[in-house]
């Protein structure tokens, strides 16, 4: 029975993460931390990083101390929140540096109509190359407005 809770949990954990993400991306790396995450809304990457990318790290922190202290002295939900924090990153990756940004060549075209409305939202998020008047800050989450367009 419990590894239906810890189901749930890490489940949940990377539901939750989806809203964290939009919060965090709009306040914050639109807010104090833009200095980070500029160069991200720039045409081109200058040498394969950005300083946007220390953001992996920044969001990989609380998942390792979960995992060390969720480990200890025996597996507790500690973890499995940790490990839903891991499952988003993973996504996060797939679908923001691989699907849209095409940071690596992996899936070049693809013609399921969810991605090529998030692709579209996401362009529209990065129509805007300063910090102000921005939208479409989540990963996941796709307005309706973009769906309409691939119907």
């Amino acid at each position: 029975m419990k590894i239906f809770l810890y189901i749930i949990i890490t489940l949940g954990t990377f539901t939750l993460m989806e809203v964290i993400t939009w919060l965090t991306h709009k306040y914050v790396m639109h807010g104090f931390l833009w200095y980070l995450h500029e160069d991200h809304h720039q045409p081109k990457y200058p040498n394969g990083f950005e300083k946007n990318d220390s953001f992996f790290v920044i969001f990989a922190a609380p998942s390792i101390v979960l995992f060390y202290f969720g480990a200890i002295p025996n597996l507790n939900f500690l973890f499995f929140i940790g490990l839903g924090i891991l499952f988003y990153g993973i996504t996060y990756f797939l679908v923001h540096d691989v699907l849209i940004h095409q940071r690596f060549k992996w899936f070049k075209s693809t013609k399921n109509k969810f991605l090529l409305a998030l692709r579209k939202a996401h362009k529209v998020h990065h129509k805007h190359l300063d910090k102000h008047d921005g939208e479409c800050f989540g990963m996941l989450y796709v307005p309706k407005k973009y769906h309409k367009q691939y119907k």
